[in-house]
C-alpha cells in the first residue's frame, strides 16, 4: 500500500491510499478556499454523565447535491471537488464541516471508490482490503494524537439513515472522550471479570458459535451472528476469533479473510428485501479506547444493521427507544439469522 499525504487549499489534510506503489496523487487544490476554521464544544449531561458535542456550524454543510456536483468524486478539468486528483483508489480527508475539530478531536471522510454509482458491496476483495488497511492506518495515527480517547470508523448508507452525500463513503471520528456506548460495555465487561474471572466478549462469541441458530456466516478467523437481544430487525455482529483491542492489533490471517466475509455480509443485506434501491445500513467498528484499564479486555468487532424491517417499512426510534432507550424489536433474532443465511451467495 502506498500512502500520499498532502493538503487541500484551506489547509485540511488529504491522504491517498493506493494499491499501486507507482500511483502519483499529489495534485494541488486550486480552489479559492479560505483557511479552514471550525469549532465545536463538548458538554456533559449532568444527570447521565454522557458527552454531547455542540457543532452549530454544521447547519450549512453540503446537502444532497446532484451527481454531477458530488464533492467526493475526483476532480475534472471542468469541476474541482474535495479530491483534487483525477482518480484515486481510496482517499481520506479532513471533513470540511466536522463535528469534532481542534481540541475536541477530528473528523475525517473516507471514500471507498471514485465510482459514484457503486457501493461497498460491489467492491472487489482487493479494494475492500485496501479500505481495511486505510481504517487501520487512520486508527494508528489518530490514536497517537494528543487528547484522542477513542477512534471510530463507520459507514452510513442510504437516505433513510440520513446520508446527505450518495457517493460510497464512510467517516472516521477521533473522539476526545470515550463514547457512552463503549463506556457501558466497559463497565459490564469489568463487572463480569470481577465476578467470574472470565472475559464476557469471549464467552458471548463462544456461546453463539456453539449454539449456532443465530450464526449467519463463519470463516476460519471470523464469525458473524445476530445477537441474542438484537435491537434492530436485521443486525449482525462480526467478531474475529482471536480477541484484539482494535484494528492496529488485528493479526494478518484475520486481516486477509475479512474482505471476503464482509463483502458477503453486505451483499446479503442487499438481498434481504425486494425493495427499490439498496438496503440502508449503518456499519460500525467498535474499538477499545486508546488507553486505560479496560483496553485489555475489550474485543474489536463490527456491528452492521439496517433500519428497514420489511420492503416498505422502516424501524423508527419512537417513544420507547428515543425517549427511554428501551428497544422493541419486531423481528426475532433467530428468524433474522435464518433469513440472512437464506440469501447467501450461490
Amino acid at each position: 500500500m502506498k500512502r500520499t499525504s498532502t493538503r487541500l487549499a484551506d489547509g485540511r489534510e488529504i491522504l491517498y491510499y493506493d494499491a499501486d506503489d507507482g500511483a502519483a496523487r499529489a495534485v494541488p487544490d486550486t480552489r479559492p478556499l479560505d483557511t479552514s476554521a471550525t469549532s465545536s464544544e463538548v458538554r456533559r449531561d449532568p444527570l447521565l454523565g454522557d458527552a454531547v458535542v455542540i457543532a452549530s456550524h454544521r447547519q450549512g454543510r453540503t446537502y444532497h447535491p446532484p451527481a454531477d456536483a458530488c464533492p467526493l468524486c475526483p476532480s475534472t478539468e471542468d469541476r474541482a471537488s474535495e479530491i483534487p486528483a483525477p482518480d484515486y483508489d481510496v482517499v481520506v480527508f479532513e471533513n470540511r464541516f466536522p463535528s469534532l475539530a481542534g481540541d475536541t478531536g477530528r473528523c475525517e471522510v473516507i471514500c471507498f471508490t471514485p465510482d459514484h454509482r457503486t457501493s461497498f458491496a460491489e467492491l472487489d476483495e482487493e479494494r475492500a482490503a485496501l479500505v481495511l488497511s486505510a481504517w487501520t492506518d487512520r486508527t494508528a495515527e489518530l490514536s497517537a494524537q494528543a487528547g484522542v480517547r477513542q477512534v471510530y470508523c463507520f459507514e452510513n448508507r442510504g437516505a433513510e439513515i440520513g446520508v446527505t452525500l450518495a457517493h460510497p463513503h464512510g467517516q472516521i471520528y477521533a473522539f476526545p472522550f470515550i463514547t457512552p456506548r463503549t463506556t457501558r460495555m466497559l463497565a459490564t465487561v469489568a463487572a463480569h471479570r470481577a465476578r467470574t474471572g472470565g472475559n464476557l466478549f469471549d464467552e458471548v462469541l463462544a456461546a453463539e458459535r456453539a449454539e449456532g441458530t443465530r450464526v449467519v456466516l463463519e470463516g476460519e478467523h471470523w464469525t458473524a451472528f445476530v445477537p441474542y437481544a438484537a435491537r434492530w430487525p436485521y443486525e449482525v455482529h462480526l467478531y474475529p476469533h482471536r480477541r484484539t483491542a482494535d484494528l492496529t492489533t488485528l493479526d494478518d490471517a484475520a486481516h486477509a479473510e475479512f474482505p471476503r466475509l464482509y463483502l458477503e455480509l453486505l451483499r446479503r443485506f442487499d438481498r434481504l428485501f425486494e425493495a427499490p434501491g439498496p438496503t440502508p445500513y449503518i456499519s460500525a467498528w467498535h474499538q477499545a479506547p486508546v488507553s486505560g484499564d479496560g483496553r485489555a479486555d475489550f474485543a474489536l468487532h463490527l456491528e452492521l444493521f439496517t433500519v428497514r424491517r420489511t420492503a416498505d417499512k422502516l424501524k423508527y426510534l419512537a417513544g420507547t427507544e428515543s425517549g427511554m432507550e428501551a428497544y422493541m424489536n419486531d423481528v426475532r433474532p433467530e428468524d433474522a439469522a435464518a433469513r440472512l443465511r437464506e440469501v447467501a451467495s450461490r
